[in-house]
């Protein structure tokens, strides 16, 4: 583990490793856990669908089912558009795991979801604006996947925004009375 704060910190591992999860939930007494592993970059996912849909789905429903079975109370899926209407692998396997969640949710009532879907962020690692400056200040063109798609962007600051009003909306309640 490498401590950032006295508050946060981070380990690296396999997520679908359940006494890892167990002992994670056991040491620290976690509640609720945000799920943004996963591979996003579009054409390395082309190459090998196989790591796509075993990383971004299938790996992802058993770290749901692990983490329903430890008593977590709160997921949260960061997803992408592209699971819209999915047109690559990367779409499809993440629009796999929106199904998952959605189906887990349907047969427990003690772990509550909730899910983002991410467009373009901003300077973020794998977004198309470092392609595009690139593009610009070498004389152009900027190639866009097809002339009538609309791309829509956000900040690190909104992204992040989103992912905190996403897990307050999950976060339990205390009972009252």
């Amino acid at each position: 583990n490498l401590p950032i704060t006295d508050n946060v910190e981070i380990f690296i591992n396999n997520f679908d490793d359940s006494e890892f999860i167990k002992k994670l939930h056991n040491n620290y007494n976690v509640d609720m856990v945000f799920h943004c592993a996963a591979f996003k970059h579009v054409p390395l996912m082309e190459l090998d669908n196989f790591a796509a849909i075993k990383n971004n789905f299938l790996n992802t429903h058993y770290f749901f089912e692990n983490l329903i079975n430890i008593g977590i109370t709160s997921i949260c899926l960061i997803s992408s558009d592209k699971a819209v209407r999915p047109t690559n692998i990367m779409g499809a396997s993440k629009r796999l795991a929106e199904l998952v969640l959605q189906a887990l949710s349907t047969t427990q009532s003690k772990t509550i979801f909730a899910m983002v879907r991410f467009g373009n962020v901003l300077d973020s690692s794998g977004s198309v604006v470092p392609l595009f400056r690139e593009q610009i200040k070498s004389g152009g063109p900027i190639t866009v996947t097809h002339p009538d798609v609309t791309r829509y962007f956000m900040t690190i600051s909104e992204a992040a925004q989103l992912v905190i009003q996403a897990g307050a909306m999950t976060a339990k309640k205390p009972k009252t009375g």
